[in-house]
C-alpha cells in the first residue's frame, strides 16, 4: 500500500497514457516521444548539478552557510540567494536538489525561496538574451519588477507556512 501511495501520480499517468494509446495511438506515440525527450534532457542536465551539489556539500561547511545565508544573514543572505539563483544554469527542476542541500546546511527558508525564484526568473543568460532581442529597457524593467516580486512572494509563502508544515518539509527531506 505504501508503494502505491508513493507512486500514485506515476501510476495514474501510466494508466492515462495507456488509455490514450487505446483511443488514439498517434497521440500516444507523440506523448511517449515527448517523455523520452524530457528524460534525455533531464539526464544531461542533472549529473553536472549533482556533482556541483556534492562539491557544495563537502567543501562548504554548514556554519559558513548559516553565517552567510542563515536566519541572521539579513541582506547578505538575500543578495547571495539572488546571485546564486541568477548565475545558475539549467531548468528549474535543477534548483530543487540545490535547495535540499541548502535546507540541510541551515539556510533560512526565505532565502531558499528567493533562490528558487531567482533561478526561475532572473538568470543572467536570459537577461542577456532579452537585452539583445527585446532591448535593454525591457530587460531591466522586467528584472526590476521580478526581484521585488520574488522577495514579496518568498516572504509571504514563508509567513503562510505553519511551524508544523516547515517541520514536515524537513522531515520529508531527511526521509528521502
Amino acid at each position: 500500500m505504501r508503494f502505491i501511495k508513493k507512486y500514485l501520480i506515476f501510476i495514474i499517468s501510466v494508466i492515462i497514457l495507456g488509455i490514450t494509446f487505446i483511443f488514439n495511438s498517434e497521440i500516444g506515440i507523440t506523448a511517449v516521444d515527448t517523455i523520452g525527450f524530457s528524460f534525455k534532457e533531464m539526464f544531461t542536465v542533472l549529473p553536472p548539478i549533482f556533482i556541483l551539489i556534492g562539491l557544495l556539500d563537502v567543501w562548504v561547511p554548514s556554519d559558513t552557510m548559516v553565517r552567510f545565508m542563515g536566519e541572521d544573514s539579513g541582506i547578505v543572505g538575500i543578495l547571495i540567494s539572488i546571485f546564486l539563483g541568477s548565475a545558475a544554469a539549467g531548468p528549474l527542476y535543477g534548483a530543487f536538489p540545490v535547495a535540499a542541500v541548502f535546507m540541510r546546511k541551515g539556510v533560512k527558508l526565505t532565502n531558499i525561496f528567493i533562490f528558487i525564484g531567482a533561478w526561475s526568473t532572473t538568470k543572467l543568460p536570459m537577461l542577456l538574451f532579452e537585452m539583445t532581442s527585446l532591448g535593454t529597457k525591457f530587460a531591466l524593467t522586467r528584472l526590476a519588477v521580478n526581484i521585488p516580486g520574488i522577495l514579496l512572494i518568498s516572504y509571504i509563502v514563508n509567513k503562510m507556512l505553519s511551524e508544523d508544515e516547515v517541520k514536515e518539509m524537513y522531515k520529508n527531506l531527511e526521509d528521502s
